[in-house]
C-alpha cells in the first residue's frame, strides 16, 4: 500500500500566518476540513492517513487555533463571520475553486457562510456532529443561552461550562460507556490549548458570536432546501454537546442526504476513523 505524506505548512492569509495540513493525491477531488472546538487540523489525522491516496485533503486551523496566528482580541475581531473571511481568503490563495465541505462543530458556522458566499464552489456537503437548527442544541446550552443574554453576570460560569478540564474530556467521551477506548491525550492536550496565555480571552469572545450562528440557522436552512446539495451526514451517538435528532433536521432539509450514526461521539474520528472513512469515500464515489 502506497503511504501519501502529510504535509505541515502555513500561509499568510490577511496579514495572519495560517497553519494548515495537506494530504494529496495527484489530481484529486478536493475535500475542505473544517475544525470544531478546541481542536484544529489535528482532528483530521486519521482522515488524512485513510483518504489521501483518493482525495486532496486540506485541513486549517482557524485564527486563534493550534498552529496559526493567535492575534489578540483588541487586535482581531474574533467573529465566525471574520473567521469565515480568512478561511475564504485561505481558499483563494490556494486555488480551491471546488470543493467538498467536512464540517464538524465550528466547521458548520465557517462552512455554511462559505457556502452562501460561494454556491457554485461547494460540490457536496460532510457533516458531523455539527448543528444548523436550534432543536440540535442541548441542556448544555442553556447556560450558554444564558450568557449571550448578560455577557458581564454569566462570563465566569461560561469558562467553566465551556472550557474547563471536565468539559474537555466530556466532549470527546460524552455519553460513552467504554470509556478505555479515548486516548486522554485528546482532551490533555486541548485543556493545554486553552489554557495557554489569551486563550480564555480568544475563546470567550468567539463563543459570545456563536449566538450570530443560532439567528443564523433559518438562512442555513434555506439555503439547504434551495440548492438541495449533496450530503453526507455522520453522527456520533455519544455527543454530549448536540442532540441526535439532529440528522433527521438535515434529513427534512435535504431528503436526499445520506446519514449514518457512529459509534462514537462529539468527535466521531476518535473511535470510528475507519467507518467514517469508507463512509466518505463511497459518498464522494457516488456523488461524481
Amino acid at each position: 500500500m502506497t503511504t501519501y505524506l502529510v504535509h505541515y505548512r502555513t500561509i499568510e492569509v490577511d496579514g495572519l500566518s495560517i497553519f494548515y495540513r495537506e494530504a494529496a493525491s495527484n489530481d484529486a477531488p478536493t475535500l475542505l476540513l473544517l475544525h470544531g472546538l478546541p481542536s484544529s487540523s489535528r482532528m483530521f489525522e486519521p482522515l488524512l492517513q485513510r483518504l489521501a491516496d483518493r482525495y486532496h485533503l486540506m485541513a486549517p486551523d482557524y485564527p486563534g487555533f493550534g498552529h496559526s496566528d493567535w492575534p489578540a482580541p483588541e487586535h482581531f475581531a474574533y467573529t465566525f463571520d471574520h473567521i469565515a473571511e480568512v478561511i475564504d481568503g485561505f481558499t483563494q490563495k490556494l486555488g480551491l475553486s471546488r470543493y467538498s465541505l467536512y464540517m464538524q462543530d465550528y466547521g458548520s458556522p465557517v462552512g455554511f457562510r462559505l457556502a452562501q458566499a460561494h454556491p457554485e464552489r461547494i460540490e457536496t456537503l460532510i457533516i458531523q456532529n455539527a448543528v444548523a437548527h436550534d432543536s440540535g442544541l442541548g441542556p448544555n446550552w442553556i447556560m450558554r443561552r444564558a450568557f449571550w443574554a448578560d455577557r458581564a453576570t454569566h462570563e465566569a460560569a461560561l469558562k467553566t461550562n465551556l472550557l474547563s478540564l471536565e468539559t474537555t474530556r466530556a466532549r470527546h467521551v460524552g455519553s460513552d460507556p467504554n470509556v478505555d477506548r479515548y486516548d486522554p491525550d485528546l482532551w490533555t492536550d486541548e485543556f493545554a490549548f486553552l489554557s495557554a496565555p489569551g486563550q480564555a480571552e480568544i475563546q470567550t469572545d468567539l463563543f459570545y458570536d456563536y449566538r450570530t450562528n443560532v439567528a443564523s440557522y433559518p438562512a442555513w436552512q434555506t439555503w439547504m432546501r434551495e440548492h438541495q446539495p449533496k450530503m453526507l451526514v455522520l453522527w456520533g451517538k455519544y455527543d454530549s454537546s448536540f442532540q441526535i435528532s439532529e440528522p433527521d433536521a438535515y434529513k427534512r432539509d435535504v431528503p436526499t442526504a445520506e446519514v449514518h450514526i457512529l459509534d462514537g461521539g462529539h468527535f466521531a474520528l476518535d473511535t470510528a476513523a475507519d467507518e467514517a472513512a469508507e463512509l466518505i469515500d463511497g459518498f464522494l464515489t457516488k456523488a461524481r
